[in-house]
């Protein structure tokens, strides 16, 4: 049995790497903050060039046919290179509207993967939806109900985001029976794996941001000098590096065999992307906080780079359902029996 990525997976996670720290230097992604939508359309369309919006479409609407233990390793690069685009987004709605119809596939699943399209998925366990003011497409929930709008079917009300990569929307639209494509028994299904690939998504893009930051905390501790020294010649600082690079690594099995279970689609899906997502949140944040204590009074500065990817680990923590919902669906499945898991000999009474 073979627990490691192919040499395939791992040269185009080397390609998309290469890209991306070719391409979208970090001026680049500080540079779309003050554009208005804060999206480049040109450099999505390179980023469909190679596959990123087409990971998960078939190759018979245009993309890639390729699953979550292909994509995970291609997400967490665009985390590493903390790429505004909407990558999560793209890979919730693409398998969602396979599901949901032939004829949504038919019109919809190729522009998506050429770039020439985005689509993006509301759900409950979020307070807003993101990327809505540039999708073409918007897969809305009520209740068990998933129904499809175009996007001048709803009204967008922007909200605050401490990351000036975010754009953040409340989405005011009325339902009808022309609209709904889902409902019952099927629609919770869908919605219940739509949360799973989400919360997946931004747990790879979190192993990506937390890697950067220990980069730039290691990089900073080998060039600040104190007492003459270099600072991270101290045990402290050691230590407090060595502590977040295990719980990335720790967390970063969680994400692959949570990629692993959606892809096929085991019955303990949800708890072990919970255990991700909960495991990868806690170490993007925990990076954060320490590059931050390293760097010490200049990571507070506008110019310094470390904020761009700690505001980052902050908006994906609290994306598609932040680590103390993730740990308290672990305890409901694990000591409730809400859902399926691993329980190691326990039983739920």
């Amino acid at each position: 049995m073979n627990f490691g990525f192919s040499e395939d997976q791992l040269l185009l996670q080397q390609t998309v790497h290469d890209f991306l720290a070719s391409e979208l230097p970090v001026d680049e992604v500080r540079k779309l903050w003050n554009e208005d939508t804060g999206r480049s359309a040109e450099f999505w369309k390179r980023l469909a060039e190679i596959g990123i919006p087409g990971l998960l479409i078939s190759e018979d609407h245009g993309g890639l046919g390729m699953n979550e233990i292909d994509g995970v390793l291609l997400i967490e690069e665009t985390g590493r290179a903390a790429l505004a685009e909407p990558v999560v987004q793209t890979s919730v709605a693409a398998p969602l509207i396979t599901a949901l119809s032939s004829s949504l596939a038919d019109q919809w699943l190729a522009k998506i993967a050429a770039g020439e399209a985005l689509a993006v998925v509301q759900h409950d366990v979020n307070a807003f939806t993101s990327d809505a003011h540039v999708a073409d497409l918007l897969l809305l929930s009520h209740g068990d109900e998933i129904h499809a709008l175009s996007a001048d079917r709803v009204s967008l009300t922007a909200q605050p985001a401490n990351d000036p990569s975010q754009r953040l929307f409340a989405i005011d639209w009325t339902r009808d029976d022309e609209t709904r494509v889902a409902s019952g028994k099927a629609g919770r299904a869908l919605l219940a794996i739509s949360l799973d690939r989400g919360a997946l998504a931004c747990a790879a893009q979190q192993l990506g941001v937390a890697d950067k930051l220990i980069e730039l905390a290691v990089a900073y501790a080998c060039e600040r000098k104190q007492f003459g020294v270099q600072i991270g010649s101290f045990q402290a600082v050691k230590h407090m590096l060595a502590d977040v690079k295990v719980r990335l690594e720790y967390a970063r099995s969680l994400v692959y065999r949570a990629a692993h279970s959606l892809a096929r689609d085991t019955r303990g899906r949800s708890v072990d992307v919970s255990c991700a997502k909960a495991a990868a949140s806690e170490a993007a944040v925990a990076a954060g906080r320490i590059a931050l204590q390293v760097h010490g009074a200049i990571g507070y500065t506008w110019e310094q780079d470390l904020h761009v990817w700690m505001r980052r680990a902050w908006s994906l923590d609290l994306a598609w359902g932040n680590s103390a919902w993730h740990r308290a669906r672990i305890a409901d499945a694990v000591i409730d029996g809400a859902l399926p898991a691993e329980n190691f000999g326990y039983s739920a009474p």
